[in-house]
């Protein structure tokens, strides 16, 4: 009889909680199998976008190695569009920018790397940035070019650090400041660009100084 009634006990026990209780663990469960579903989906999602985002970069590198310029630009802003939160799309930007370029467009290039400069990728950010000085380099723009370097963030710079110093070496040659252009090309040597057209820029300023010891 006690373990009948321990038995009937522990009955009316779940009874009462599951009256107190069951509501709310029929809605645990069922938020918990939607949440599920839902990052199963998200998953899926994600991976057809990027499936998709992938063959269509695939036409743009060959539209690019065709120099198919129109396509180029059609292919990439529609990767942009459609495909924005993948890495493709911030690939697309860089060689759009390129052909633009190619086209003698050099005002849309800036523009896109501008653009691209401000990403959250900070590998990609800073390609963008080293561009962009390159165009200013080409255009005549050195001031400006150099304002951009200055306002680089040196913590953001790893592994980018003497291709910067390089490009401000190449710079100040343009502005005629030679003694900087040497520090900036002796400090991208010091920090690990090792390139013979470097030691050529090198070379090249220093020999002036050769000539008038020799004298």
């Amino acid at each position: 009889m006690e373990l009948y009634e321990t038995e009937e006990q522990q009955v009316e026990a779940l009874q009462k909680w599951w009256k107190e209780n069951g509501t709310a663990s029929l809605t645990g469960i069922g938020i918990g199998i939607v949440c599920i579903l839902g990052w199963n989906y998200w998953l899926d999602y994600k991976k057809d976008q990027t499936s998709k985002a992938s063959a269509m970069y695939d036409q743009l590198l060959k539209n690019v190695s065709g120099d198919k310029k129109d396509d180029i630009q059609t292919v990439a802003n529609q990767i942009k569009t459609e495909f924005k939160s993948t890495e493709y799309a911030t690939y697309s930007v860089l060689l759009q920018a390129k052909s633009k370029v190619d086209q003698g467009d050099l005002a849309g290039a800036k523009e896109l790397l501008q653009t691209l400069s401000n990403q959250s990728n900070n590998e990609l950010s800073q390609l963008a940035k080293l561009r962009l000085v390159r165009l200013y380099l080409a255009t005549g723009e050195f001031e400006k070019g150099l304002q951009l370097i200055n306002d680089v963030d040196p913590k953001k710079t790893a592994g980018f650090s003497d291709n910067y110093d390089e490009l401000v070496g190449d710079l100040y040659v343009a502005l005629d400041r030679t003694d900087e252009a040497r520090s900036s090309y002796e400090k991208a040597k010091h920090n690990g660009l090792q390139s013979p057209l470097l030691q050529f820029k090198i070379d090249d300023l220093t020999a002036p100084e050769k000539l008038e010891s020799i004298k």
